[in-house]
């Protein structure tokens, strides 16, 4: 990562909290390096009292490690039906804020909350907006452990091409939910990602794809110049 691109994250993530977090929230907590931004700025509002009464739920384990680490409340599910906001990253967003998720491995908890959530603010730099999703990063489907190896070959059938992730010792790559993830190349990106993700959410044993259609409302992007862009669907182009 650039010394521009880290300079960016925390930009859009400080603009994010600044301008769309009020007291009395509760937040959905993404995963992910400009997320660890957002945190960083949660815990200094709360500590010097602009913001009050704030708690959320944590999409991966290392997210709730790092917001215990820096003092913000956390709540689950038995607490909380709904969500006010959701902040969290992506790896690719695309000009209708449509958005690839999920290199972090936490995919399927970040869909959730985002699903629970009333509005989702999407942090990035502008490295991650991207005129055709699949064309930087590939797209992640978590899948059950058993049967993992039946996927391969349907995953080519669609013409991508699946590679298992896997740890830096070579093992696969686990998620917070015991699953395995395949990173699905697509060699001319994505041409209709409805399309695409109907196909794969119906295959038995996927448990999520890394497509989030519909969810932004509103894409916070670190420019390199040092400017912050904001785009909402409103805009879209």
């Amino acid at each position: 990562m650039g010394d521009w691109q880290s300079a960016a994250k925390r930009a859009a993530a400080y603009y994010a909290v600044d301008h769309f977090v009020q007291s009395g929230m509760r937040l959905g907590l993404g995963t992910g390096s400009t997320v660890a931004f957002v945190l960083e700025r949660l815990a200094q509002r709360l500590q010097t009292g602009d913001l009050r009464d704030i708690a959320g739920i944590p999409t991966s384990e290392a997210t709730a490690q790092r917001a215990q680490a820096l003092g913000i409340p956390l709540l689950s599910f038995d607490d909380v039906q709904s969500l006010d906001l959701c902040i969290d990253g992506a790896d690719e967003v695309d000009p209708s804020l449509n958005l690839v998720k999920g290199l972090g491995g936490a995919l399927v908890r970040e869909k959730i909350v985002a699903s629970a959530s009333r509005s989702m603010v999407v942090v990035v730099d502008e490295s991650k907006i991207v005129p055709k999703l699949g064309t930087r990063a590939p797209l992640p489907v978590e899948v059950l452990t058993f049967g993992w190896q039946l996927h391969e070959a349907w995953l080519r059938s669609l013409g991508v091409e699946p590679v298992l992730r896997r740890t830096a010792q070579g093992e696969p790559f686990v998620s917070d939910n015991g699953n395995y993830i395949y990173d699905c190349h697509f060699p001319q990106g994505i041409d209709d990602p409805m399309r695409v993700e109907a196909a794969i959410n119906n295959r038995p044993g996927v448990v999520e794809n890394g497509l989030f259609l519909g969810y932004a409302t509103q894409v916070v992007i670190g420019m390199e110049s040092g400017d912050v862009v904001v785009k909402r669907v409103a805009e879209e182009a």
